[in-house]
């Protein structure tokens, strides 16, 4: 009697074992599952490759009368969209001292109120959340004001003027997602860390699938959490917006992930001979990771500084609004 009992419970364990086992590679498989999903419309799945989109060439825009030039300058108004918190208070102060007057207007949206500078309280530490609150708040107050949206963290440095370069021929009634792409397993996103870049059309494609939390939830993923860049990527996916790496008419990189400092530093490395030819785009847009010093530095370096005896004839001539502070 006392055998069969111990048999009985030797076979209950080793059961509960077996069970346990299985229930744990059923998991494991799940997880692999999910890992392996691709982002697509519903069931059906889409490979893009995203595309390299350059800037016009020189002889390209002396092509353009005068006339349609000075046309051209003042018909693009981008507004620039900052995502701060309190704790990048020195850094706020900088940006709003510094490139952020040059955009045609420029607004802070902040996790939670702070009294030292303006801004919209988004209320949120969350950051796809508040990036979220930041495109319904810009498109529902400016859809009719402005044809380009500009989103960026407040350690990044703009040269708005080089954006509007770049987007002169660029139609913003067409959906437009660019700036620095990336590739994460089978996602192409734009990084955060350069700066990004809507039009128009894909404001309007993004706020409406706003109302679907299925296809852009507001959590983001319920396993795993994904950045949010990554999440902006899947939602406008969605919508069949790509998204598109920004080049100038050489092939380099415009929206740049890193400081001015740091490219040296690689070009002096890898390219000694070409420390300025090597480094980056003279018609850069970006660059990302400067202290409040060096984002003054640039300012100088970008607005101030000139080289007696060299004259810049160039093709067109961004004019800041009549209301703009811009220096």
């Amino acid at each position: 009697m006392h055998l069969k009992n111990h048999s009985g419970k030797m076979l209950s364990e080793s059961s509960s074992f077996l069970k346990g086992m299985m229930l744990g590679s059923i998991f494991c498989a799940l997880i692999t599952m999910l890992g392996h999903i691709k982002i697509g419309y519903g069931n059906k799945m889409y490979h893009h490759e995203h595309h390299h989109i350059q800037a016009p060439k020189k002889e390209d825009i002396l092509k353009i009368s005068e006339k349609e030039r000075m046309e051209l300058s003042k018909s693009f108004r981008v507004y620039c969209i900052i995502l701060v918190k309190p704790k990048d208070v020195s850094l706020w102060a900088a940006v709003k001292e510094t490139w952020t007057k040059h955009c045609d207007k420029a607004e802070f949206f902040s996790s939670e109120k702070v009294k030292v500078f303006e801004s919209i309280n988004m209320e949120t530490n969350d950051m796809w959340l508040m990036m979220r609150k930041a495109y319904k708040y810009a498109f529902d107050k400016y859809r009719d004001h402005y044809n380009w949206f500009f989103l960026a963290r407040p350690s990044t440095f703009a040269i708005i003027e080089n954006l509007k370069y770049f987007l002169l021929k660029k139609d913003p009634s067409h959906p437009f997602y660019l700036g620095h792409t990336v590739k994460s397993g089978e996602l192409d996103y734009v990084t955060i860390e350069g700066g990004i870049v809507l039009s128009i059309e894909s404001m309007k494609k993004l706020n409406r699938l706003f109302k679907f939390p299925e296809k852009c939830p507001e959590q983001g993923g319920m396993i795993w959490k994904i950045s949010e860049d990554k999440q902006l990527a899947v939602c406008l996916k969605y919508a069949g917006v790509f998204a598109e790496n920004a080049e100038d008419s050489e092939g380099k990189d415009i929206f740049n992930t890193k400081s001015v400092g740091l490219f040296i530093k690689e070009a002096m490395a890898n390219q000694p001979n070409q420390v300025v030819e090597g480094c980056c785009s003279d018609m850069a847009v970006t660059f990302n990771g400067l202290t409040p010093n060096q984002m003054h530095v640039m300012m100088y370096g970008v607005y101030r500084l000139r080289a007696f005896g060299h004259i810049f004839n160039d093709a067109l001539v961004f004019l800041p609004p009549n209301v703009s502070d811009n220096d």
